[in-house]
């Protein structure tokens, strides 16, 4: 899994393609192929960004826990997939985001991207800037995640 750190102001241009951040190129796995697949988000209004290898990993796990003759899990299956693209890093390091998925996102020219374990979220920057937690608010949620106790050892 790729883990991609920093978060990076883009460009679109009138044609869709935003230029991949070179930090977030050479925090790709040396053999990971310049192919990604982006979705629009299950929670939030912004996009989400896997490698090849990091989009068959959730797939993987989508196959491990849903069953396609299951009608309700048909159903997500075809929400959780509607609106998938793939998409390549062309010679100038661009990557064409289809206009349906940016305007789902409400997106215009300026979007931020951020990175997180196996992802990059794509957001609107003006969105992406008010997203803000309570300092006291974030700590109780860490402590709550990460804390654990004496006798559960951190992994």
């Amino acid at each position: 899994m790729a883990t991609f750190i920093g978060d990076y102001p883009c460009k679109v241009d009138v044609k869709g393609r935003i230029i991949l951040p070179m930090a977030f190129k050479k925090q790709m796995p040396a053999d990971a192929p310049d192919h990604f697949v982006v979705k629009k988000d299950i929670f939030v209004d912004c996009l989400i960004l896997y490698t090849i290898d990091d989009w068959n990993s959730q797939v993987d796990m989508i196959r491990k826990h849903t069953n396609p003759y299951n009608r309700v899990h048909n159903e997500f299956l075809r929400n959780f997939f509607k609106g998938t693209a793939e998409l390549a890093i062309d010679n100038n390091n661009r990557l064409l985001i289809p206009k349906r998925l940016l305007e789902l996102i409400n997106a215009g020219r300026d979007v931020t991207l951020a990175g997180q374990p196996g992802k990059i979220e794509i957001w609107p920057t003006a969105v992406y800037d008010e997203i803000k937690m309570a300092p006291n608010v974030f700590a109780d949620t860490a402590e709550n995640i990460l804390g654990g106790t004496l006798n559960e050892p951190f992994e």
